[in-house]
């Protein structure tokens, strides 16, 4: 699925969708969020770097889960932290 090289995007065979329209993070601490991202490892949906709490990116590090994908509407692509790549598909 990946243009360049990166292994970790070059791994997703299928992308995964979020089933709920909101970062579960900012729910619990009753904070907004900018733009979603949902974790193509274990399909967490979190807030994106844009975002005052950055969940997705600090949830990447945090569990080493490296590939999201945007759940915003009409963006179809992936993105690796570890390699700051990014792959349509």
């Amino acid at each position: 699925m990946a243009d360049a090289s990166c292994v970790h995007l070059e791994a997703i065979t299928t992308v995964r969708h979020g089933k709920r329209r909101e970062c579960a993070e900012c729910v619990k601490i009753g904070s907004q969020w900018v733009h979603l991202r949902t974790c193509q490892q274990c399909g967490a949906t979190l807030c994106c770097d844009s975002s005052p709490n950055q969940h997705a990116s600090k949830h990447a590090r945090a569990t080493k889960h490296p590939v999201v994908t945007s759940e915003e509407t009409g963006e179809r692509w992936l993105y690796c932290y570890p390699d700051d790549m990014f792959a349509e598909y």
